[in-house]
């Protein structure tokens, strides 16, 4: 019988205070918790919020929280309303998963575009406030009862999201609608992702398909949702670098031991 290794568990990054003074500051991202439909169906409703002016960016309802429809919802999200600054997410799949850094194929598309990833503590939802009072909303307006089928439970969301912006007062902004509070970025989504643009003395290399680059002859696995990426190193001390990818620090390499820490 084979043997597996345990899977690494890698340190949380910690969560910042959350700091929105104007639009595009932060979006806040999360799947509301799962419900079943008329049909039996379940429905998981991904949600996007900007932090400052409470508007409420997307409600897509999914069959479940997987990475492509997710990708494509924030693509869409990007070319209507440009890019935020930094998005704020739970630990929980497509976000994050138990690679170093918590890389995933959907961070790593933010990291190119210049966003920051923002991870709340894992059972924290005070790290994200605002998004989980406006998931209370959501859940009695939107969900009770639920729809017969995810075509119907989609116009009602969309309905929701119409009356959230333009119409729902809210206390926090003077009893005014969040669409008079938010504008669209001034960062507009580019038709090409940007290439890295690393200092002179960094050393890059090319993360293979399998995950792995080579540095002095060996081969070292980073991780997967970087195939194809090119990272790039920096000596800090004797033998130990630093792995960035884009302006992001992902790791330290010891070149001894060829360990990665966060």
């Amino acid at each position: 019988m084979e043997h597996r290794q345990p899977r690494r568990r890698h340190r949380h990054p910690g969560s910042s205070p959350l700091q929105a003074t104007g639009p595009n500051d932060v979006w806040t991202a999360d799947f509301k918790g799962e419900f079943r439909l008329g049909n039996g169906q379940y429905c998981f409703p991904l949600t996007v919020e900007d932090a400052a002016a409470r508007f409420l960016l997307a409600c897509d309802g999914f069959a479940a929280p997987q990475l492509r429809p997710t990708l494509q919802s924030f693509e869409r999200l990007f070319r209507i309303y440009g890019l935020p600054r930094a998005i704020r997410t739970d630990n929980g799949a497509p976000f994050v998963t138990q690679a170093i850094h918590g890389l995933s194929r959907l961070n790593v598309y933010w990291m190119r575009l210049g966003i920051a990833h923002q991870r709340t503590r894992p059972g924290c939802p005070q790290d994200n406030p605002r998004h989980e009072r406006m998931h209370r909303t959501l859940k009695r307006r939107a969900t009770i009862p639920p729809e017969p089928n995810h075509l119907l439970q989609q116009r009602r969301f969309d309905a929701f999201r119409q009356s959230y912006n333009e119409e729902r007062p809210h206390q926090s902004l003077d009893q005014t609608p969040p669409a008079k509070h938010y504008r669209a970025s001034t960062r507009p989504l580019p038709e090409r992702l940007p290439k890295p643009d690393y200092p002179l003395h960094y050393e890059v290399r090319l993360v293979r398909p399998c995950g792995r680059f080579k540095f002095r002859c060996r081969e070292i696995f980073l991780s997967s949702a970087l195939a194809g990426e090119h990272i790039a190193l920096e000596e800090i001390d004797d033998r130990i670098w630093s792995v960035y990818f884009y302006d992001t620090l992902i790791a330290r390499l010891n070149e001894q031991t060829c360990t990665l820490t966060p």
